[in-house]
């Protein structure tokens, strides 16, 4: 069983920040893959961001050089450091790992961006 508390998230301008935290406690953190991913209104669940274990890390394209993912194994925590902020990127992000074979997912938040 791993539990995956989201936090952060709220509203910002277009080309603002957000950090969203993701905390893992308890869990074979430094041992599973993490990853975020995120859902507009009237769209499918779509991949933000990942990182194995190691720390390889891949994006989404539509992300890619503006978001960064990042994890504390101490704190087993996973980090999405989102930067230039556009309005598409409007949604409500969730934080993922799959463990035993089963796939987990921690509440959702919404970030929204607008002026």
């Amino acid at each position: 069983q791993v539990q995956l508390v989201v936090s952060g998230g709220g509203s910002v301008q277009p080309g603002g920040a957000l950090r969203l935290p993701c905390a893992a406690p308890g869990s074979r953190f430094g041992a599973i893959a993490m990853g975020w991913y995120r859902q507009a209104p009237g769209k499918q669940r779509e991949l933000v961001a990942t990182i194995t274990s190691g720390g390889t890390t891949n994006y989404a394209d539509s992300v890619k050089g503006r978001f960064t993912i990042s994890r504390d194994n101490a704190e087993t925590t996973v980090y999405l450091q989102m930067s230039s902020l556009k309005p598409e990127d409007t949604a409500v992000y969730y934080c993922q790992t799959i463990s035993g074979g089963l796939i987990y997912w921690g509440q959702g938040t919404q970030v929204t961006v607008s002026s």
